[in-house]
């Protein structure tokens, strides 16, 4: 199951870090320059607007909870904290609370992984490839890492099936502007619907039940136009069937295919006339 030491195991890890966050004698002012960011963070987007009403919020109260470091040589890599550090930085400040952790940097991308799954501050897409990235590393089932983050499976596999979606898709899901109950209805759909869906969301705004309504509709009109093109094919099927059985030369239908019997060389050869005079 694990690569390097179990994945409950790092859990444990991070949760005493954090424990550690009520131990006021733990707490080091570092410079913010001898901090590097976790180069597995999985978190992408962060709201300038979100990042602007924080730092406020610091500078009128204060970092009121430490950031999670290591040091790595003369320098520190962050594990928890990085809109903390963000906001701090917007301030202008030299230096900022921080908890060194004893854990070794080989975790990194674990605990990057896990500190935004529990802290819950990534977008739908990034959560879904933070889940990904643990199922494929640890080679765990969806249940096993359910039972880990303390998420139910369904929740697990509903995020994961945001994968599947169209680049488009997901772009607009991280930037907010349709939300995941709407994305995990258009799964299964192809890139057109898709986009179709998405811009309709958008434009009239949708509620998740409207959404519905209206994949159910391109989902029926899709099946009604295959229905049509499939009685099409056995009526075409069903006419060449007869046109050939009067030249004499016995054929079957199985399904969307016909099977012709050619065991003698002269219904061959008319065949072949027929083709060429056609062409």
């Amino acid at each position: 199951m694990a690569l390097g030491r179990g994945l409950d195991s790092i859990l444990g890890d991070v949760e005493q870090a954090y424990n550690k966050e009520l131990n006021k004698e733990l707490v080091a002012q570092i410079e913010i320059d001898r901090i590097k960011p976790n180069p597995f963070q999985p978190r992408k987007n962060f709201s300038d607007e979100a990042l602007k009403e924080l730092s406020q919020s610091i500078e009128r109260h204060g970092l009121i909870q430490p950031i999670i470091v290591i040091k790595k040589g003369d320098d520190f890599t962050l594990i928890a904290g990085e809109r903390r550090l963000r906001a701090s930085k917007l301030l202008g400040f030299s230096k900022i609370k921080a908890i060194v952790a004893n854990i070794g940097d080989k975790n990194l991308r674990e605990l990057a992984l896990i500190e935004n799954i529990q802290r819950e501050n990534l977008s739908p897409i990034e959560l879904a490839n933070s889940y990904q990235e643990l199922i494929n590393e640890y080679k765990i089932t969806q249940e096993a890492l359910a039972s880990i983050v303390k998420k139910s499976r369904v929740q697990i596999t509903n995020t994961l099936r945001l994968l599947g979606l169209d680049e488009y898709i997901k772009t607009l899901i991280d930037e907010g502007k349709i939300t995941q109950g709407h994305a995990k209805i258009m799964v299964g759909l192809n890139s057109d619907n898709q986009k179709l869906v998405a811009d309709t969301i958008i434009g009239q705004k949708l509620s998740v039940r409207d959404t519905e309504n209206l994949v159910k509709r391109l989902k029926t009109n899709k099946e009604s136009k295959k229905s049509k093109v499939n009685l099409d094919n056995i009526e075409n099927l069903n006419l060449l069937k007869d046109l050939i059985e009067n030249l004499g030369i016995k054929c079957k239908i199985s399904g969307q295919k016909l099977t012709l019997n050619l065991n003698d060389s002269k219904k061959i050869d008319n065949i072949i006339k027929i083709i060429q005079k056609i062409q």
